[in-house]
């Protein structure tokens, strides 16, 4: 349900992330360049405000990546659209890391408002609003973009950060499965709460955004489903997954990328019964990592041939 690199533009690559724009983040751009134009003396003020939130979203953005990073996930990717940006984290799946991993976002606005809040005050105390009304209107716009995005992603309304670190937290004491099933449902409590402001402020950007937390709660709703029948299978001892240490499942929950049937991996030493395709590496069902085989062996528990 999130935006991916279909329709987006490739900006650059940084610290081995790739950055995309989506094509309908431009029509935006336009569209609220030209109502902000009111106020300032040329189209250039208003443009250069989109920009800096566009600057202060991509770094709201690398926070997560970085973080998720630092934690051992995998962050590659960032894709900025209309409601905002995506930064594609996956985190091993541990409460810490998710949390770590989703804070670090609203934490780099954090770190940037008393510092805007500063340079607002300073360019008040100079009389900045009479010598120069569009730097100071610029600086206000700035300043109250980024504590917008701070307080509106800290909603606990799933998927946003709020809602995501309330996820983290409930993980804790209630599990993976159960947590993600609360802030779904937390999540639909804020989408009735959208549909209501969007029709009392008459604002469309409301009702898509409503739209946008009810699919991914939903999704959210099925995932915890599934995490919660993965937790109730029966586990293969002597085995564990080298990035979460979760023993995989007994059963055929793995498929074969060439005849498409089911099989257990483990049962078979990674080669389908079926057609006889070897595998060099396998997923594991909790975290989705690839690792050889070979590596999922606790110590002193011998390993299985090569093929």
């Amino acid at each position: 349900m999130l935006p991916t690199r279909q329709g987006s533009i490739r900006l650059f690559r940084l610290a081995g992330i790739d950055v995309f724009l989506h094509w309908s983040w431009v029509i935006v751009a336009l569209y609220q360049i030209q109502g902000r134009a009111k106020g300032y003396p040329s189209v250039l003020w208003p443009a250069l405000e989109y920009l800096a939130l566009f600057g202060i979203v991509l770094m709201h953005e690398f926070g997560h990546a970085l973080a998720c990073r630092q934690v051992g996930g995998e962050a590659n990717q960032i894709v900025l659209w209309p409601l905002g940006g995506v930064a594609y984290v996956a985190p091993p799946p541990r409460p810490g890391a998710t949390l770590w991993s989703i804070a670090a976002g609203p934490l780099v606005n954090v770190i940037l408002a008393p510092f805007l809040t500063a340079l607002y005050l300073v360019a008040s105390s100079q009389g900045w609003d009479n010598s120069f009304p569009p730097v100071h209107r610029l600086i206000q716009a700035i300043w109250a973009v980024n504590l917008g995005l701070l307080i509106f992603n800290l909603l606990p309304i799933y998927p946003l950060d709020g809602g995501q670190i309330l996820r983290a937290l409930l993980w804790f004491p209630f599990g993976r499965a159960t947590s993600l099933m609360i802030a779904a449902i937390t999540g639909l409590i804020g989408v009735v709460a959208m549909v209501i402001a969007a029709i009392f402020m008459h604002s469309l950007w409301f009702g898509i955004l409503a739209v946008f937390v009810l699919m991914n709660c939903w999704g959210g709703l099925m995932q915890a489903r599934v995490l919660a029948r993965i937790a109730k299978l029966p586990r293969r001892s002597g085995l564990a997954c080298p990035e979460c240490k979760q023993p995989p499942p007994i059963g055929a929950f793995w498929r074969c990328e060439r005849c498409q049937r089911p099989f257990d991996t483990f049962e078979t030493l990674a080669v389908c019964p079926h057609c006889g395709t070897s595998f060099g590496a396998t997923r594991c069902i909790d975290c989705g990592r690839l690792n050889p085989l070979s590596q999922w062996m606790f110590p002193g528990i011998e390993a299985p041939p090569k093929f």
